[in-house]
């Protein structure tokens, strides 16, 4: 095997510019791709200098189901500053929780997909 390392993860969405604003304005992503092709528009989002990207994909893109997408774990500097951002933005969050492998939230995306905020612990 020589797998490098996973290309993108399929976040199910509803409305696409709505799921845009939150991965942007509020996660602070970027967009790396925004093409319209004949099945529908391919939008995909990605921290800074990340190697996977998230693919925020629509009606007609795949048949998923939106808010279906669950353990996305997203790594933080600071996973306090970050739910309060998401507090702020009307998301849903849980925690954060000291565990033994760092400070851990989860929240939820305009559509329901679950995700986690993770600021690993220093050993």
């Amino acid at each position: 095997m020589t797998i490098t390392h996973a290309s993108f993860v399929t976040l199910p969405v509803s409305d696409q510019d709505r799921a845009l604003r939150f991965y942007t304005d509020v996660l602070g992503l970027t967009v790396t791709a925004d093409r319209d092709l004949p099945q529908g528009r391919w939008l995909q989002v990605a921290p800074e200098g990340a190697q996977t990207v998230f693919t925020l994909s629509g009606p007609g893109m795949g048949g998923f189901e939106p808010g279906s997408a669950r353990g996305i774990m997203l790594v933080t500097t600071d996973v306090d500053a970050d739910c309060a951002r998401l507090a702020e933005a009307g998301a849903p969050v849980q925690g954060p929780d000291e565990l033994p492998w760092g400070r851990m939230a989860s929240f939820t995306d305009p559509d329901g997909n679950g995700l986690m905020l993770l600021t690993e612990a220093h050993q």
